[in-house]
């Protein structure tokens, strides 16, 4: 069975394109999440699966150091373009005037110059996904966050502002030495 190992946890952009990935292709498979793109990829390789692919997300802050690190076992195979889920700014408040910090995970973070009311004053702390961003808020770790519409309603946040999906990239990795 195919495995593509990606960036978790449940309710992330990358879960839901490597079940696109696998639903447009016919292909029966497990989709298996990790803390960062890193682990996923430290994974892969010890696996002694051939076909396991690894899907990255094109903005993802350190893709490029993945790409390049491990040029020696895997390569690009694949693109595609997919509507991101919703993101939105959640909380555990429904006044957003509440709201004293914020977790987010650093591609999406440049959102929040669009959260009406939000104090500009107010700096992220930046974490390893927009799901874990959701669910430490609603752990009380932050009290709003940037996310997918998805994972914020999963973790019971109130969306205070949601900025529709994004037409994002997302890149296949396949184990194999470039020649």
């Amino acid at each position: 069975m195919l495995k593509i190992h990606t960036l978790g946890p449940a309710g992330t952009n990358c879960e839901k394109a490597a079940r696109l990935y696998l639903d447009r292709r016919g292909m029966d498979g497990q989709v298996l999440l990790y803390e960062t793109l890193e682990k996923a990829a430290d994974e892969m390789r010890s696996t002694q699966t051939p076909d396991d692919l690894l899907l990255g997300c094109i903005v993802y802050p350190y893709l490029h150091e993945l790409v390049f690190r491990n040029h020696h076992w895997m390569k690009l195979v694949d693109c595609f373009v997919m509507d991101t889920y919703d993101m939105v700014f959640a909380s555990r408040f429904a006044d957003v005037s509440r709201i004293a910090n914020i977790g987010s995970h650093p591609a999406p973070v440049d959102l929040l110059a669009g959260v009406t009311g939000l104090s500009p004053a107010l700096k992220p702390t930046l974490v390893t996904s927009n799901a874990e961003a959701a669910r430490l808020c609603a752990a009380g770790q932050f009290d709003g966050c940037i996310s997918t519409r998805i994972a914020a309603e999963r973790a019971g946040l109130k969306v205070l502002e949601n900025f529709g999906p994004v037409p994002m990239g997302f890149s296949i990795h396949a184990k194999g030495a470039r020649q």
